[in-house]
């Protein structure tokens, strides 16, 4: 699906293109290193406990980041440099894991990683709203996206093509190559927006005619109504690691538990682009809550776990409702708020979405615990599908 960049939007292209080829590359590089980081742990005396308490800090130091940063990106003129930084230093303390030799340190390295994803995340959503315009953001949020997946296909498969001959170190290593690429393209590939929005403009269109500004807060009631559908869901977008032991649970052995991973990121990648690009031609939230119905489907078919084949294909499915949600939802939260104040809308709304993921598993595990594996599937479809009703709410808006 072409983005249809030409004469002066090249450079807009340039932007995105490069966007896309920082997150391929970074995310080569991290995945590269986190499937293997649990045997690591346990080859140093470490165990589920101290991953447990590094996954635990490292994800809610990022969720906070994720929150400063967006504020932060509304007041800075330039946002290049704290994309690149968070690039820099993500990339740079990776290769120490080869070095490490107690969890502590483990714990240090993952935090300044997910502090340094938290801090460049928000001005590197912002910067690729103001490369393109409304009518392609969804596509541009969609190439993104697709990049993003194709890297966590390809970091894991070098990692394990690398395990058949070299040890676990030799990895975090070998994930400073794509690491260092993603930091060169972020340099000299991504152009600085330079955007200075007029504070006093109003939002696009009439998207908070119905719903008024909240007071004091600068966000819309239009992007609280979305905030509210993606929250609920969240709280029911437990970890894929339930999946998994789901999985197991029917028959599908330990050893092709990698192989899930890959048939929902290979239906991820396809289908991201297609579907940022057909938000830019139907309204978002149609598409968003396709994806959260489609969420609901699969958590269902998971909760009565009919056969094997049944969960071979409902993970397959399962990607295509990221693809119609994650690149979908980030434009729309964009679409429902004035320019001044992009980077503090994505910023809570990638806070709040993280903390109810948090959430969500804590939950899961309860209601597996008490009740059984089919329960906690059944309350996720049931929260999915809610959503994706709010999400359709106020319905005479468009987006």
């Amino acid at each position: 699906m072409p983005l249809g960049f030409s004469g002066a939007d090249r450079s807009a292209a340039r932007n995105i293109h490069s966007f896309g080829a920082t997150s391929f590359f970074n995310d080569t590089a991290t995945e590269m290193a986190y499937w293997v980081l649990p045997a690591f742990l346990v080859s140093l005396g470490a165990g589920p406990a101290q991953l447990g308490v590094i996954e635990g800090i490292a994800e809610s130091v990022a969720s906070f980041a994720k929150l400063f940063s967006g504020y932060l990106t509304d007041r800075l003129e330039r946002r290049k440099p704290l994309v690149v930084a968070g690039y820099f230093v993500a990339n740079a303390v990776k290769p120490l894991l080869a070095i490490a030799t107690s969890w502590w340190q483990i714990l240090l390295i993952r935090f300044a990683d997910r502090l340094a994803k938290g801090v460049r995340g928000a001005p590197r959503d912002v910067m690729v709203a103001e490369s393109v315009g409304k009518d392609r953001l969804g596509s541009a949020y969609g190439l993104i996206q697709s990049m993003d997946s194709a890297g966590a296909i390809v970091g894991p498969l070098a990692a394990l093509l690398m395990l058949t001959r070299f040890q676990i170190r030799s990895i975090f290593l070998a994930a400073a190559l794509p690491g260092t690429l993603a930091v060169l393209v972020a340099m000299f590939g991504i152009r600085e927006t330079r955007h200075h929005p007029d504070r006093d403009s109003k939002p696009p269109g009439n998207l908070n005619a119905a719903v008024p500004m909240e007071p004091g807060s600068g966000l819309p009631g239009a992007f609280f109504v979305v905030l509210a559908a993606v929250t609920l869901f969240s709280l029911g977008n437990s970890s894929d690691m339930f999946l998994v032991m789901r999985a197991q649970n029917v028959g599908i052995g330990v050893a092709l538990a990698p192989l899930l991973g890959l048939v929902f990121n290979l239906t991820y990648t396809l289908a991201s682009w297609p579907a940022g690009w057909f938000s830019d031609q139907f309204p978002r939230r149609w598409i968003a809550a396709a994806g959260y119905l489609i969420f609901a489907g699969v958590y269902f078919v998971f909760g009565r776990a009919p056969s094997t084949s049944a969960i071979w294909t409902a993970m397959a499915v399962y990607g295509l409702s990221y693809a119609l949600t994650q690149p979908v939802l980030k434009a729309l939260v964009v679409d429902t708020v004035r320019e001044d104040v992009r980077g503090r809308a994505l910023g809570v709304y990638f806070f709040v979405t993280s903390v109810a993921t948090l959430a969500a598993s804590l939950i899961t595990g309860g209601l597996w615990k008490r009740y059984g594996a089919s329960l906690p599937f059944y309350v996720s479809a049931g929260l999915a599908v809610v959503a994706a009703f709010l999400l359709l709410v106020p319905r005479d808006q468009p987006t």
